[in-house]
Protein backbone atom coordinates (compact mmCIF):
# COMPACT_ATOMS: atom_id res chain seq x y z
CA UNK A 1 0.00 0.00 0.00
CA UNK A 2 1.30 3.40 -0.89
CA UNK A 3 1.40 6.18 1.65
CA UNK A 4 -1.21 8.10 -0.32
CA UNK A 5 -3.75 5.39 0.43
CA UNK A 6 -3.62 5.86 4.19
CA UNK A 7 -3.33 9.61 4.52
CA UNK A 8 -6.68 11.13 5.58
CA UNK A 9 -8.36 13.82 3.55
CA UNK A 10 -6.70 17.17 4.34
CA UNK A 11 -8.24 18.90 7.33
CA UNK A 12 -5.69 21.73 7.45
CA UNK A 13 -5.39 21.90 11.25
CA UNK A 14 -3.34 19.98 13.78
CA UNK A 15 -5.16 17.35 15.83
CA UNK A 16 -6.46 18.21 19.27
CA UNK A 17 -5.12 16.32 22.28
CA UNK A 18 -7.05 13.10 22.77
CA UNK A 19 -9.39 12.93 25.74
CA UNK A 20 -10.93 9.94 27.44
CA UNK A 21 -14.50 9.26 26.36
CA UNK A 22 -17.09 7.02 27.92
CA UNK A 23 -17.38 3.63 26.28
CA UNK A 24 -19.72 3.81 23.31
CA UNK A 25 -23.15 2.37 23.88
CA UNK A 26 -25.04 0.27 21.36
CA UNK A 27 -27.75 2.92 21.05
CA UNK A 28 -27.48 5.12 17.98
CA UNK A 29 -28.87 8.64 17.81
CA UNK A 30 -32.59 8.44 17.15
CA UNK A 31 -35.69 10.65 16.98
CA UNK A 32 -35.71 11.36 20.71
CA UNK A 33 -32.22 12.85 20.44
CA UNK A 34 -32.98 15.24 17.60
CA UNK A 35 -34.31 18.22 19.61
CA UNK A 36 -31.63 20.74 20.48
CA UNK A 37 -30.94 19.33 23.92
CA UNK A 38 -27.56 21.06 24.18
CA UNK A 39 -28.44 24.36 22.54
CA UNK A 40 -29.00 26.16 25.81
CA UNK A 41 -25.45 25.53 27.02
CA UNK A 42 -23.34 28.68 27.06
CA UNK A 43 -21.17 29.06 23.97
CA UNK A 44 -22.90 26.32 21.96
CA UNK A 45 -24.65 27.43 18.78
CA UNK A 46 -26.82 25.59 16.27
CA UNK A 47 -25.24 24.44 13.02
CA UNK A 48 -26.69 26.37 10.07
CA UNK A 49 -25.41 28.26 7.05
CA UNK A 50 -25.90 31.50 9.00
CA UNK A 51 -23.87 30.35 12.02
CA UNK A 52 -20.89 28.93 10.08
CA UNK A 53 -17.71 30.39 11.55
CA UNK A 54 -19.36 31.26 14.88
CA UNK A 55 -18.34 28.05 16.63
CA UNK A 56 -15.01 27.04 18.15
CA UNK A 57 -12.15 28.19 15.92
CA UNK A 58 -10.82 24.63 15.73
CA UNK A 59 -13.94 23.55 13.83
CA UNK A 60 -13.08 23.63 10.12
CA UNK A 61 -15.90 25.01 7.96
CA UNK A 62 -16.49 25.23 4.19
CA UNK A 63 -14.86 28.21 2.50
CA UNK A 64 -16.54 27.68 -0.88
CA UNK A 65 -19.85 29.19 -1.99
CA UNK A 66 -22.43 26.50 -1.30
CA UNK A 67 -25.04 28.33 -3.34
CA UNK A 68 -22.88 27.86 -6.46
CA UNK A 69 -22.93 24.05 -6.23
CA UNK A 70 -24.70 22.19 -9.02
CA UNK A 71 -26.63 19.12 -7.80
CA UNK A 72 -25.13 16.34 -9.94
CA UNK A 73 -25.13 13.34 -7.59
CA UNK A 74 -28.13 11.65 -5.98
CA UNK A 75 -27.36 9.24 -3.15
CA UNK A 76 -29.84 6.68 -1.86
CA UNK A 77 -29.67 5.75 1.83
CA UNK A 78 -27.63 8.45 3.53
CA UNK A 79 -26.18 7.02 6.71
CA UNK A 80 -23.11 7.63 8.80
CA UNK A 81 -20.80 5.87 6.37
CA UNK A 82 -21.86 7.86 3.32
CA UNK A 83 -21.44 11.08 5.30
CA UNK A 84 -17.97 10.10 6.53
CA UNK A 85 -16.76 8.81 3.17
CA UNK A 86 -18.22 9.66 -0.25
CA UNK A 87 -19.58 13.07 0.77
CA UNK A 88 -16.19 14.06 2.17
CA UNK A 89 -14.52 13.38 -1.17
CA UNK A 90 -17.07 15.51 -3.01
CA UNK A 91 -16.71 18.17 -0.33
CA UNK A 92 -12.97 18.21 -0.94
CA UNK A 93 -13.56 18.70 -4.68
CA UNK A 94 -15.49 21.87 -3.83
CA UNK A 95 -13.15 23.00 -1.05
CA UNK A 96 -10.07 22.80 -3.27
CA UNK A 97 -11.91 24.78 -5.96
CA UNK A 98 -11.52 21.88 -8.39
CA UNK A 99 -15.17 22.06 -9.42
CA UNK A 100 -18.53 23.22 -8.10
CA UNK A 101 -20.38 20.90 -10.50
CA UNK A 102 -20.71 17.95 -8.10
CA UNK A 103 -23.13 18.85 -5.34
CA UNK A 104 -24.99 15.94 -3.72
CA UNK A 105 -28.70 15.38 -3.03
CA UNK A 106 -29.57 12.75 -0.42
CA UNK A 107 -32.62 10.48 -0.59
CA UNK A 108 -34.03 8.36 2.23
CA UNK A 109 -36.45 5.50 1.64
CA UNK A 110 -37.14 3.97 5.05
CA UNK A 111 -36.71 6.56 7.79
CA UNK A 112 -37.31 10.29 8.06
CA UNK A 113 -34.80 10.65 10.94
CA UNK A 114 -31.99 11.85 8.69
CA UNK A 115 -34.21 14.47 7.08
CA UNK A 116 -35.38 15.65 10.50
CA UNK A 117 -31.75 15.95 11.59
CA UNK A 118 -30.29 17.64 8.51
CA UNK A 119 -33.03 19.94 7.21
CA UNK A 120 -32.98 22.36 10.21
CA UNK A 121 -29.23 22.80 9.79
CA UNK A 122 -29.24 23.45 6.04
CA UNK A 123 -27.93 19.91 5.38
CA UNK A 124 -24.63 20.72 7.09
CA UNK A 125 -23.08 18.23 9.49
CA UNK A 126 -19.84 17.64 11.38
CA UNK A 127 -17.31 14.88 10.76
CA UNK A 128 -14.92 14.17 13.64
CA UNK A 129 -11.84 12.17 12.70
CA UNK A 130 -10.34 10.38 15.71
CA UNK A 131 -7.03 8.61 16.18
CA UNK A 132 -5.06 7.65 19.30
CA UNK A 133 -3.03 10.86 18.79
CA UNK A 134 -6.02 13.21 18.76
CA UNK A 135 -8.87 14.41 16.60
CA UNK A 136 -9.97 16.95 14.01
CA UNK A 137 -13.46 18.18 13.19
CA UNK A 138 -14.84 19.49 9.91
CA UNK A 139 -18.23 20.72 8.73
CA UNK A 140 -19.25 19.21 5.38
CA UNK A 141 -21.33 21.42 3.09
CA UNK A 142 -21.53 19.62 -0.25
CA UNK A 143 -24.99 18.16 0.41
CA UNK A 144 -27.38 20.67 -1.11
CA UNK A 145 -30.71 18.96 -0.36
CA UNK A 146 -32.29 15.87 1.17
CA UNK A 147 -35.63 14.21 0.41
CA UNK A 148 -37.57 11.55 2.28
CA UNK A 149 -39.00 9.67 -0.69
CA UNK A 150 -42.27 8.38 0.84
CA UNK A 151 -43.31 11.97 1.58
CA UNK A 152 -42.67 13.28 -1.92
CA UNK A 153 -41.82 10.66 -4.55
CA UNK A 154 -42.61 13.11 -7.36
CA UNK A 155 -39.83 15.46 -6.28
CA UNK A 156 -37.33 12.59 -6.05
CA UNK A 157 -38.24 11.52 -9.59
CA UNK A 158 -37.90 15.11 -10.78
CA UNK A 159 -34.39 15.33 -9.29
CA UNK A 160 -33.38 12.03 -10.88
CA UNK A 161 -34.76 13.14 -14.24
CA UNK A 162 -33.08 16.56 -14.07
CA UNK A 163 -30.41 16.70 -16.79
CA UNK A 164 -27.95 18.06 -14.19
CA UNK A 165 -28.04 14.69 -12.39
CA UNK A 166 -25.14 12.67 -13.76
CA UNK A 167 -24.51 10.07 -11.09
CA UNK A 168 -26.63 8.02 -8.66
CA UNK A 169 -24.83 6.25 -5.81
CA UNK A 170 -26.09 3.58 -3.43
CA UNK A 171 -25.41 2.32 0.09
CA UNK A 172 -28.43 0.04 0.45
CA UNK A 173 -26.62 -3.04 1.92
CA UNK A 174 -26.20 -6.37 0.18
CA UNK A 175 -29.75 -7.49 0.91
CA UNK A 176 -31.14 -4.35 -0.68
CA UNK A 177 -30.39 -5.60 -4.20
CA UNK A 178 -32.97 -8.38 -3.96
CA UNK A 179 -30.79 -10.91 -5.78
CA UNK A 180 -31.20 -14.66 -5.39
CA UNK A 181 -28.06 -15.99 -3.59
CA UNK A 182 -27.98 -19.12 -5.74
CA UNK A 183 -28.49 -17.58 -9.19
CA UNK A 184 -27.61 -13.91 -8.76
CA UNK A 185 -30.83 -13.06 -10.60
CA UNK A 186 -33.24 -10.34 -9.51
CA UNK A 187 -36.06 -11.63 -7.28
CA UNK A 188 -39.35 -10.04 -8.38
CA UNK A 189 -41.54 -11.54 -5.64
CA UNK A 190 -41.07 -8.74 -3.11
CA UNK A 191 -44.32 -6.90 -2.31
CA UNK A 192 -42.73 -3.48 -2.85
CA UNK A 193 -41.33 -4.55 -6.21
CA UNK A 194 -44.80 -5.63 -7.30
CA UNK A 195 -46.12 -2.24 -6.17
CA UNK A 196 -43.46 -0.42 -8.19
CA UNK A 197 -44.41 -2.30 -11.35
CA UNK A 198 -47.86 -0.72 -11.33
CA UNK A 199 -47.42 2.49 -9.32
CA UNK A 200 -44.56 3.83 -11.41
CA UNK A 201 -45.07 7.44 -10.29
CA UNK A 202 -45.02 6.47 -6.60
CA UNK A 203 -42.20 3.95 -6.23
CA UNK A 204 -41.22 2.42 -2.91
CA UNK A 205 -37.86 0.90 -3.83
CA UNK A 206 -34.61 2.36 -5.10
CA UNK A 207 -34.98 0.35 -8.31
CA UNK A 208 -38.48 1.65 -8.88
CA UNK A 209 -37.12 5.20 -8.67
CA UNK A 210 -34.04 4.54 -10.81
CA UNK A 211 -35.85 2.68 -13.59
CA UNK A 212 -38.73 5.16 -13.77
CA UNK A 213 -36.26 8.06 -13.92
CA UNK A 214 -34.20 6.35 -16.62
CA UNK A 215 -37.36 5.73 -18.63
CA UNK A 216 -38.32 9.40 -18.38
CA UNK A 217 -34.83 10.45 -19.44
CA UNK A 218 -34.93 8.03 -22.37
CA UNK A 219 -38.28 9.40 -23.55
CA UNK A 220 -37.03 12.99 -23.16
CA UNK A 221 -33.85 12.31 -25.13
CA UNK A 222 -31.62 12.91 -22.10
CA UNK A 223 -28.48 10.87 -21.42
CA UNK A 224 -28.69 8.40 -18.54
CA UNK A 225 -26.86 8.77 -15.25
CA UNK A 226 -24.12 6.47 -13.98
CA UNK A 227 -25.17 4.13 -11.14
CA UNK A 228 -22.38 3.58 -8.58
CA UNK A 229 -22.85 0.97 -5.87
CA UNK A 230 -20.86 1.70 -2.72
CA UNK A 231 -21.94 -1.41 -0.82
CA UNK A 232 -19.58 -4.02 0.61
CA UNK A 233 -20.16 -6.68 -2.03
CA UNK A 234 -17.93 -8.39 -4.55
CA UNK A 235 -18.60 -6.84 -7.97
CA UNK A 236 -21.23 -4.54 -6.53
CA UNK A 237 -21.59 -2.86 -9.91
CA UNK A 238 -22.72 -6.16 -11.40
CA UNK A 239 -25.24 -6.49 -8.56
CA UNK A 240 -26.60 -3.01 -9.28
CA UNK A 241 -26.83 -3.80 -13.00
CA UNK A 242 -28.59 -7.11 -12.35
CA UNK A 243 -31.14 -5.44 -10.09
CA UNK A 244 -31.83 -2.42 -12.31
CA UNK A 245 -31.98 -4.39 -15.55
CA UNK A 246 -33.93 -7.20 -13.88
CA UNK A 247 -36.56 -4.77 -12.67
CA UNK A 248 -36.64 -2.95 -16.02
CA UNK A 249 -37.30 -6.22 -17.87
CA UNK A 250 -40.38 -6.73 -15.74
CA UNK A 251 -41.64 -3.38 -17.03
CA UNK A 252 -40.46 -3.06 -20.62
CA UNK A 253 -37.94 -5.09 -22.60
CA UNK A 254 -37.13 -2.11 -24.84
CA UNK A 255 -36.31 0.00 -21.78
CA UNK A 256 -34.19 -2.82 -20.38
CA UNK A 257 -32.16 -3.04 -23.60
CA UNK A 258 -31.63 0.75 -23.57
CA UNK A 259 -30.32 0.52 -20.00
CA UNK A 260 -27.98 -2.34 -20.92
CA UNK A 261 -26.62 -0.36 -23.87
CA UNK A 262 -26.40 3.10 -22.30
CA UNK A 263 -26.07 2.98 -18.50
CA UNK A 264 -22.74 2.45 -16.73
CA UNK A 265 -22.61 0.46 -13.48
CA UNK A 266 -19.02 0.75 -12.22
CA UNK A 267 -18.03 -1.38 -9.27
CA UNK A 268 -16.34 0.32 -6.36
CA UNK A 269 -14.50 -0.46 -3.15
CA UNK A 270 -15.11 1.82 -0.17
CA UNK A 271 -13.32 1.72 3.16
CA UNK A 272 -13.65 3.82 6.28
CA UNK A 273 -14.66 2.54 9.72
CA UNK A 274 -17.60 4.63 10.89
CA UNK A 275 -19.38 3.59 14.11
CA UNK A 276 -22.89 4.66 14.98
CA UNK A 277 -22.97 8.06 16.64
CA UNK A 278 -24.24 7.89 20.21
CA UNK A 279 -26.00 10.68 22.13
CA UNK A 280 -22.96 10.83 24.41
CA UNK A 281 -20.67 11.47 21.46
CA UNK A 282 -22.98 14.17 20.18
CA UNK A 283 -22.73 15.89 23.55
CA UNK A 284 -18.92 15.69 23.46
CA UNK A 285 -18.87 17.27 19.99
CA UNK A 286 -21.11 20.07 21.24
CA UNK A 287 -18.99 20.82 24.28
CA UNK A 288 -15.67 20.57 22.48
CA UNK A 289 -16.48 22.55 19.34
CA UNK A 290 -19.41 24.67 20.44
CA UNK A 291 -21.66 23.24 17.74
CA UNK A 292 -25.13 21.81 18.31
CA UNK A 293 -25.14 19.27 15.49
CA UNK A 294 -28.20 17.02 15.42
CA UNK A 295 -26.26 14.08 13.99
CA UNK A 296 -22.46 14.39 13.80
CA UNK A 297 -20.33 11.56 12.43
CA UNK A 298 -17.36 9.97 14.21
CA UNK A 299 -14.77 8.20 12.05
CA UNK A 300 -11.13 7.18 11.70
CA UNK A 301 -8.25 8.84 9.76
CA UNK A 302 -8.07 6.07 7.13
CA UNK A 303 -10.17 6.51 3.99
CA UNK A 304 -10.02 4.68 0.66
CA UNK A 305 -12.21 4.66 -2.44
CA UNK A 306 -11.45 2.71 -5.62
CA UNK A 307 -13.86 2.98 -8.56
CA UNK A 308 -14.00 1.12 -11.87
CA UNK A 309 -13.29 3.69 -14.57
CA UNK A 310 -16.61 3.29 -16.40
CA UNK A 311 -18.94 6.31 -16.53
CA UNK A 312 -21.65 7.25 -19.02
CA UNK A 313 -22.35 10.91 -18.20
CA UNK A 314 -19.11 12.56 -17.16
CA UNK A 315 -16.64 11.41 -14.53
CA UNK A 316 -16.35 13.41 -11.30
CA UNK A 317 -12.77 14.66 -10.68
CA UNK A 318 -12.43 12.50 -7.59
CA UNK A 319 -8.99 11.30 -8.68
CA UNK A 320 -7.70 14.75 -7.73
CA UNK A 321 -8.70 14.19 -4.09
CA UNK A 322 -7.38 10.67 -3.55
CA UNK A 323 -9.86 8.36 -5.28
CA UNK A 324 -8.28 5.70 -7.47
CA UNK A 325 -9.90 4.97 -10.85
CA UNK A 326 -8.91 1.53 -12.14
CA UNK A 327 -9.93 -0.78 -15.02
CA UNK A 328 -11.06 -3.56 -12.65
CA UNK A 329 -11.99 -3.20 -8.98
CA UNK A 330 -12.43 -6.91 -8.26
CA UNK A 331 -9.09 -7.45 -6.51
CA UNK A 332 -9.56 -4.37 -4.33
CA UNK A 333 -13.08 -5.51 -3.40
CA UNK A 334 -11.86 -8.97 -2.46
CA UNK A 335 -9.05 -7.53 -0.36
CA UNK A 336 -11.40 -5.30 1.59
CA UNK A 337 -14.41 -7.58 2.03
CA UNK A 338 -12.45 -10.74 2.85
CA UNK A 339 -9.88 -9.13 5.12
CA UNK A 340 -11.60 -6.16 6.79
CA UNK A 341 -15.28 -7.10 6.62
CA UNK A 342 -14.78 -10.80 7.31
CA UNK A 343 -12.55 -9.94 10.27
CA UNK A 344 -15.22 -7.56 11.53
CA UNK A 345 -17.71 -10.44 11.43
CA UNK A 346 -15.37 -12.86 13.19
CA UNK A 347 -14.30 -10.44 15.91
CA UNK A 348 -17.85 -9.17 16.31
CA UNK A 349 -19.45 -12.54 17.06
CA UNK A 350 -16.55 -13.96 19.06
CA UNK A 351 -16.12 -10.74 21.02
CA UNK A 352 -19.83 -10.38 21.75
CA UNK A 353 -20.00 -13.95 23.05
CA UNK A 354 -17.08 -13.15 25.35
CA UNK A 355 -18.93 -10.14 26.75
CA UNK A 356 -17.09 -7.33 24.96
CA UNK A 357 -18.94 -4.33 23.53
CA UNK A 358 -16.35 -2.64 21.27
CA UNK A 359 -13.71 -3.95 18.90
CA UNK A 360 -10.82 -2.09 20.53
CA UNK A 361 -11.52 -4.00 23.76
CA UNK A 362 -11.48 -7.25 21.80
CA UNK A 363 -8.14 -6.36 20.20
CA UNK A 364 -6.67 -5.51 23.61
CA UNK A 365 -6.77 -9.24 24.37
CA UNK A 366 -3.69 -10.83 22.71
CA UNK A 367 -5.54 -14.08 22.07
CA UNK A 368 -8.20 -12.35 19.96
CA UNK A 369 -5.60 -10.17 18.24
CA UNK A 370 -3.51 -13.23 17.37
CA UNK A 371 -6.59 -15.08 16.18
CA UNK A 372 -7.62 -12.43 13.66
CA UNK A 373 -4.04 -11.88 12.52
CA UNK A 374 -3.59 -15.59 11.83
CA UNK A 375 -6.99 -15.92 10.17
CA UNK A 376 -6.03 -13.15 7.74
CA UNK A 377 -2.44 -14.30 7.21
CA UNK A 378 -2.88 -18.06 6.93
CA UNK A 379 -6.44 -18.75 5.84
CA UNK A 380 -7.60 -15.74 3.81
CA UNK A 381 -4.65 -13.94 2.18
CA UNK A 382 -3.34 -16.99 0.25
CA UNK A 383 -6.71 -17.06 -1.54
CA UNK A 384 -6.50 -13.41 -2.65
CA UNK A 385 -4.99 -12.09 -5.88
CA UNK A 386 -2.99 -8.99 -4.82
CA UNK A 387 -4.33 -5.67 -6.18
CA UNK A 388 -1.95 -3.47 -8.14
CA UNK A 389 -0.04 -1.06 -5.94
CA UNK A 390 -1.16 -2.66 -2.67
CA UNK A 391 1.11 -4.50 -0.24
CA UNK A 392 -1.23 -7.00 1.42
CA UNK A 393 1.06 -7.47 4.42
CA UNK A 394 1.03 -3.71 5.01
CA UNK A 395 -2.74 -3.62 4.53
CA UNK A 396 -3.20 -6.33 7.17
CA UNK A 397 -0.93 -4.45 9.57
CA UNK A 398 -2.96 -1.30 9.02
CA UNK A 399 -6.17 -3.23 9.69
CA UNK A 400 -4.90 -4.43 13.06
CA UNK A 401 -4.07 -0.85 14.03
CA UNK A 402 -7.46 0.39 12.88
CA UNK A 403 -9.35 -2.30 14.77
CA UNK A 404 -7.43 -1.44 17.94
CA UNK A 405 -8.08 2.33 17.72
CA UNK A 406 -9.54 3.21 21.16
CA UNK A 407 -10.65 6.63 19.96
CA UNK A 408 -13.18 4.96 17.64
CA UNK A 409 -14.37 2.11 19.91
CA UNK A 410 -16.44 0.62 17.10
CA UNK A 411 -19.48 -1.10 18.58
CA UNK A 412 -19.73 -4.86 18.23
CA UNK A 413 -23.48 -4.44 17.99
CA UNK A 414 -22.95 -2.63 14.69
CA UNK A 415 -20.56 -5.28 13.39
CA UNK A 416 -22.94 -8.10 14.30
CA UNK A 417 -26.02 -6.62 12.63
CA UNK A 418 -27.49 -8.24 9.51
CA UNK A 419 -25.25 -11.29 9.61
CA UNK A 420 -27.40 -13.07 7.04
CA UNK A 421 -26.54 -10.37 4.49
CA UNK A 422 -22.90 -9.92 5.51
CA UNK A 423 -21.55 -13.42 6.06
CA UNK A 424 -22.46 -14.76 2.58
CA UNK A 425 -20.52 -11.90 0.96
CA UNK A 426 -17.64 -11.44 3.41
CA UNK A 427 -16.59 -14.62 5.20
CA UNK A 428 -18.29 -17.63 3.64
CA UNK A 429 -16.62 -17.20 0.20
CA UNK A 430 -13.15 -17.64 1.73
CA UNK A 431 -14.39 -20.65 3.67
CA UNK A 432 -15.80 -22.22 0.51
CA UNK A 433 -12.58 -21.67 -1.42
CA UNK A 434 -10.44 -23.00 1.41
CA UNK A 435 -12.53 -26.16 1.62
CA UNK A 436 -12.51 -26.62 -2.16
CA UNK A 437 -8.72 -26.26 -2.34
CA UNK A 438 -8.02 -28.28 0.81
CA UNK A 439 -6.48 -25.30 2.59
CA UNK A 440 -6.57 -24.49 6.34
CA UNK A 441 -9.93 -23.12 7.47
CA UNK A 442 -10.28 -23.92 11.18
CA UNK A 443 -10.30 -20.26 12.22
CA UNK A 444 -12.88 -19.34 9.59
CA UNK A 445 -14.98 -22.24 10.84
CA UNK A 446 -14.72 -20.89 14.39
CA UNK A 447 -16.11 -17.58 13.17
CA UNK A 448 -19.13 -19.36 11.67
CA UNK A 449 -19.58 -21.32 14.89
CA UNK A 450 -19.50 -18.07 16.86
CA UNK A 451 -22.24 -16.65 14.64
CA UNK A 452 -24.37 -19.77 15.14
CA UNK A 453 -23.85 -19.52 18.91
CA UNK A 454 -24.58 -15.77 18.84
CA UNK A 455 -27.89 -16.41 17.08
CA UNK A 456 -29.19 -18.21 20.17
CA UNK A 457 -29.51 -14.76 21.72
CA UNK A 458 -27.36 -15.12 24.86
CA UNK A 459 -23.63 -14.69 25.44
CA UNK A 460 -21.31 -17.07 27.29
CA UNK A 461 -22.45 -15.67 30.66
CA UNK A 462 -26.14 -15.88 29.88
CA UNK A 463 -26.63 -12.19 29.09
CA UNK A 464 -29.31 -11.50 26.49
CA UNK A 465 -28.20 -10.55 22.97
CA UNK A 466 -30.61 -8.69 20.70
CA UNK A 467 -30.43 -10.18 17.21
CA UNK A 468 -30.74 -7.50 14.52
CA UNK A 469 -31.13 -9.35 11.24
CA UNK A 470 -33.72 -9.43 8.45
CA UNK A 471 -33.93 -13.20 8.99
CA UNK A 472 -33.70 -12.99 12.79
CA UNK A 473 -36.85 -14.96 13.60
CA UNK A 474 -36.03 -17.87 11.31
CA UNK A 475 -32.31 -18.04 12.09
CA UNK A 476 -32.76 -17.71 15.85
CA UNK A 477 -35.33 -20.51 15.90
CA UNK A 478 -33.02 -22.79 13.89
CA UNK A 479 -30.01 -21.95 16.07
CA UNK A 480 -31.88 -22.77 19.27
CA UNK A 481 -33.39 -25.92 17.84
CA UNK A 482 -30.07 -27.21 16.59
CA UNK A 483 -27.92 -26.44 19.61
CA UNK A 484 -24.48 -27.79 18.79
CA UNK A 485 -25.83 -29.54 15.69
CA UNK A 486 -25.33 -27.02 12.85
CA UNK A 487 -27.45 -28.87 10.29
CA UNK A 488 -30.74 -27.03 10.91
CA UNK A 489 -29.10 -23.64 10.33
CA UNK A 490 -27.05 -24.88 7.40
CA UNK A 491 -30.32 -25.98 5.84
CA UNK A 492 -31.19 -22.30 5.29
CA UNK A 493 -29.85 -22.40 1.74
CA UNK A 494 -30.70 -18.78 1.02
CA UNK A 495 -27.78 -17.96 3.33
CA UNK A 496 -25.48 -20.99 3.23
CA UNK A 497 -26.09 -22.51 -0.18
CA UNK A 498 -24.73 -26.06 -0.30
CA UNK A 499 -22.26 -25.81 2.61
CA UNK A 500 -24.46 -28.17 4.60
CA UNK A 501 -23.97 -30.88 1.97
CA UNK A 502 -20.31 -31.34 2.98
CA UNK A 503 -20.29 -33.89 5.85
CA UNK A 504 -16.68 -33.14 6.78
CA UNK A 505 -17.37 -29.43 7.19
CA UNK A 506 -20.57 -30.15 9.12
CA UNK A 507 -18.56 -32.27 11.55
CA UNK A 508 -15.89 -29.56 11.88
CA UNK A 509 -18.51 -26.93 12.58
CA UNK A 510 -20.26 -29.14 15.13
CA UNK A 511 -16.93 -29.67 16.91
CA UNK A 512 -16.28 -25.92 16.99
CA UNK A 513 -19.74 -25.30 18.44
CA UNK A 514 -19.17 -27.93 21.11
CA UNK A 515 -15.81 -26.43 22.09
CA UNK A 516 -17.26 -22.93 22.33
CA UNK A 517 -20.05 -24.28 24.52
CA UNK A 518 -17.76 -26.37 26.73
CA UNK A 519 -14.63 -24.25 26.99
CA UNK A 520 -15.73 -20.70 26.25
CA UNK A 521 -14.48 -18.33 23.57
CA UNK A 522 -11.03 -17.39 24.82
CA UNK A 523 -9.95 -20.92 25.73
CA UNK A 524 -11.23 -22.25 22.40
CA UNK A 525 -9.28 -19.61 20.47
CA UNK A 526 -6.13 -20.18 22.50
CA UNK A 527 -6.30 -23.92 21.88
CA UNK A 528 -6.75 -23.40 18.15
CA UNK A 529 -3.76 -21.07 18.04
CA UNK A 530 -1.58 -23.39 20.12
CA UNK A 531 -2.41 -26.17 17.73
CA UNK A 532 -0.87 -24.16 14.91
CA UNK A 533 2.11 -23.00 16.94
CA UNK A 534 1.20 -19.33 16.60
CA UNK A 535 -0.07 -18.39 20.06
CA UNK A 536 2.08 -15.99 22.07
CA UNK A 537 3.40 -17.38 25.36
Amino acid sequence: MTQAEIVPLPLSRDPLPAEALSEATAREIGPADLPNVVASTAGIRPLTQETLGQHDEQLIVPTYDRSALTPAVVHFSVGGFHRSHQLLYFDEVAERRISDDWGVVGVGLHSRHMKDALAPQDHLYTVVERSPEGERARVVGVMVDYHYAPDDPATVLDVLTDERTRMVSLTITGGGYRLCPQTGEFDPEDVDIQWDLTETARPRTVFGFIVEALDRRRRAGLPPFTVVSCDNMHRNGDAARAAVVGFARLRDEVLARWIVDRVAFPSSMVDRITPHTTPEQREVVAQRYGVDDNWPVITEPFSQWVIEDTFCNGRPPLDLVGVRFVPDVARYELMKTRLLNASHCALGYLGALAGHTSIDRVMADPVFAEYVEQMMDVEVTPLLPPPDGIDLAEYRRTLLERFANPAIADQLYRLCRRGSTKMPHHLLPSLREAIATDRPHALLTLAVAAWFRYLRGVDADGRRIVIDDPKAEVLQALARAGGNDPRPLLGERSVFGDLGDDPVFVAELADALERLERDGVRTTLAAALRGSGRIRP
